[in-house]
C-alpha cells in the first residue's frame, strides 16, 4: 500500500469518523418591498357653505395637508402622496371653486382669507389636530392666512413662492416688477375675459406666472383638465384686487412661532425670489432653500428634490 494512503487511513482511525463540513449559510430572506401607498377614494364634505373634495393617504405619523395654487386641484400632488404617506397621514383637497368640486355661485370674493376659513373648517371637521401645511403658489397665501387666524391648527409651514404681491412694494426693484406683472399679466388676462377670450386669458396667466404648463404642448386630456379650471380662474382674475392680494402685516407674521420652510425655484421669475426674501425678513423662524432646476411649480418640475427637501424638514421640525 502506498505510504501516503496508509497515512490517511491511520489518521482517520485515530480521529474517528471525520466531521461533516459545516452547512452553508442560509440565503438571506428577500426583503419584502414596501406595500404601495394609495390614496383613499375621492370624498366630499359640505362645510362653510361649500363642498370640498378630498383624499386621505397613510395612517401613521403627523398630518400633512397639501394646498394647491391657482388653476390647481388635489391631483396636483400626485407626485407627493406616496412619498409622504409612508411616514405621515396625508390630506389633499381641492379649494373652493376648483374641480372636481361642483360649480358654485356665491357672493364670496376669491381671497386667502376665504380659502383659509374653508381649510380651517375642513381640518376641524375631520378631527385633525395641528398639521404641517405644505402649500404651492397662491396656496401659500392661503396657508399664511390660516397660520395667522388659526395658529392652533398649524404645526409647521412649507411655502413655495406665494404671490404676496404687496411685498414687492418694499423695494424699488420689486415695485418695478409689480407694475410689470399687473400691466403685462393680470390686466391683459382680465381684459381677455371681459371680451370673452377665455383661452387668451388662460394663456396670458400661465405664461406670466412662470407656470411650466403651456397650452400648445398639452395632450388633449391634460388640456381638457386645464380648461375645466376656466370658471375658477375667472373668479380669481375678476376678484377685487385688494382682497385677492391683501397686504400682510410683517410684525404679525413675525409673531408666528411655528417653523417655516420657504422654497423657491432656481428658474422661477425674479419677482418670486424678491417676495420670498421679503417674507423671510418678516418671519421669526424660517429656512429658505432654492431648489435646483425647478421653476415656479417646484413640486412638479423637480418632484424628487422637492419631496426629499420637505420630508427632511418635517422630520427635524
Amino acid at each position: 500500500m502506498p505510504r501516503s494512503r496508509l497515512a490517511v487511513l491511520l489518521l482517520a482511525a485515530a480521529c474517528g469518523k471525520p466531521e461533516a463540513p459545516p452547512p452553508a449559510p442560509a440565503a438571506p430572506s428577500p426583503v419584502a418591498a414596501p406595500a404601495p401607498v394609495t390614496a383613499s377614494p375621492l370624498r366630499a364634505i359640505r362645510i362653510n357653505g361649500t363642498v370640498l373634495n378630498f383624499r386621505l393617504a397613510g395612517d401613521t405619523g403627523s398630518t400633512v395637508v397639501f394646498v394647491h395654487g391657482s388653476l390647481g386641484t388635489l391631483d396636483d400632488w400626485n407626485s407627493q402622496i406616496a412619498a409622504f404617506a409612508r411616514s405621515h397621514r396625508v390630506l389633499v383637497y381641492s379649494r373652493r371653486y376648483h374641480p372636481p368640486n361642483p360649480p358654485q355661485t356665491d357672493q364670496e370674493t376669491y381671497s386667502p382669507e376665504l380659502h383659509a376659513a374653508d381649510l380651517a373648517a375642513l381640518l376641524q371637521e375631520l378631527g385633525f389636530g395641528q398639521s404641517a401645511v405644505v402649500a404651492a403658489g397662491y396656496g401659500g397665501y392661503v396657508a399664511l392666512a390660516l397660520a395667522a387666524q388659526h395658529r392652533e391648527l398649524v404645526r409647521a409651514l412649507v411655502l413655495a413662492e406665494p404671490p404676496v404681491i404687496p411685498f414687492l412694494l418694499r423695494t424699488p426693484a420689486g415695485d418695478s416688477l409689480r407694475r410689470a406683472f399687473l400691466a403685462g399679466v393680470l390686466d391683459p388676462a382680465r381684459a381677455a375675459l371681459a371680451r370673452g377670450d377665455s383661452l387668451g386669458a388662460l394663456r396670458t396667466f400661465l405664461d406670466g406666472t412662470g407656470s411650466a404648463v403651456a397650452l400648445e404642448r398639452l395632450t388633449p386630456p391634460a388640456r381638457a383638465r386645464l380648461l375645466g379650471n376656466l370658471p375658477e380662474i375667472r373668479r380669481e382674475l375678476t376678484a377685487d384686487r385688494q382682497q385677492y392680494f391683501p397686504p400682510l402685516d410683517c410684525p404679525r407674521l413675525g409673531g408666528l412661532t411655528m417653523p417655516v420652510l420657504l422654497l423657491q425655484g432656481e428658474r422661477s421669475p425674479r419677482m418670486y425670489h424678491i417676495i420670498t426674501a421679503e417674507l423671510a425678513n418678516c418671519l421669526e423662524s424660517d429656512t429658505t432653500i432654492t431648489v435646483v432646476g425647478a421653476g415656479h411649480d417646484i413640486h412638479a418640475t423637480n418632484p424628487a428634490a422637492y419631496n426629499t427637501t420637505v420630508l427632511r424638514f418635517l422630520a427635524t421640525h
